[in-house]
């Protein structure tokens, strides 16, 4: 089984849920490196490692993506992610508070793996992140990544 400590890139503005997504992966003892990104401008400075952003050893296998922020909102995120050949095949899952079926199609339509409404009861968003860790240590990925 290869290495599953995985990095994961989380891109939301509200630091609420940032300190929920930390307490959820304390909660559920997952230990894998959390890099936080205020929108998506900032993220795919991190990613791409412009403006001395660049903070990843090996680029996060996973994205968690709110859709409602300033500068870059996320379904933008998401164009320009998939639009980049090192950087498209990131797993993206969307956490956010938007229930419109717009933003939905658009962000399956642009290969999410999973599309999660927020917010949910503390409980119900620590089972919440249990269930994607499970999935990310369910899953292999290649080693030249």
């Amino acid at each position: 089984m290869s290495n599953k400590a995985v990095n994961i890139l989380l891109v939301e503005d509200d630091l609420v849920d940032v300190m929920n997504v930390k307490r959820a992966f304390k909660k559920n003892n997952i230990s894998n490196p959390l890099f936080v990104a205020e929108n998506g401008e900032e993220a795919l400075e991190m990613l791409r490692g412009h403006n001395q952003k660049k903070i990843f050893d090996s680029l996060p296998r996973i994205i968690l993506l709110d859709l409602n922020m300033p500068k870059m909102g996320g379904i933008e995120f998401l164009k320009e992610l998939r639009s980049d050949e090192n950087l498209k095949n990131i797993s993206v899952f969307v956490m956010t508070t938007s229930n419109e079926d717009n933003d939905k199609v658009e962000a399956f339509r642009l290969n999410v793996a999973g599309y999660i409404l927020k917010p949910l009861s503390m409980e119900s968003f620590i089972h919440a992140v249990s269930t994607l860790h499970n999935y990310w240590m369910l899953c292999e990925y290649p080693n030249n990544n």
